[in-house]
């Protein structure tokens, strides 16, 4: 991974987003990527699949372990649309694996209706 310094630390990135993405808005229809999808690194050497360097930053992270989408996107600093582009190639190049987000069953008290309602009561008072 390149360790190039795309950003200046008082103005934020020097390379504009649709830059980064090739003017591209979104990603193929054959990844389903929202929020809460999650990602995985597969054992595959990225070179010669034309990782850049902010395709070697997410995929950098998510080598780290899996991650949800906008947890990426918050750590490569970059918006939504394009971590969602970005992905996509990796999913395309056979770098990384989209899954569908994890749904976890809610038990204890977070599945107390009483307690539920009286959360709600107490934000619409503040």
């Amino acid at each position: 991974m390149s360790e190039e310094h795309w950003y200046e630390d008082e103005t934020g990135s020097m390379v504009r987003p649709y830059t980064v993405t090739r003017g591209r808005t979104r990603p193929s229809d054959r990844h389903a990527i929202n929020l809460m999808s999650w990602v995985t690194a597969l054992e595959t050497d990225p070179a010669g699949t034309g990782v850049d360097h902010a395709k070697a930053a997410l995929l950098d992270q998510i080598r780290r372990g899996p991650r949800p989408v906008v947890e990426l996107a918050a750590g490569a600093d970059l918006p939504l649309t394009v971590v969602r582009v970005l992905l996509d190639d990796l999913a395309e190049a056979g770098l990384v694996r989209i899954h569908a987000p994890r749904s976890l069953p809610v038990t204890g008290p977070a599945a107390d209706p009483d307690l539920l309602r009286e959360i709600v009561h107490r934000l619409k008072q503040l």
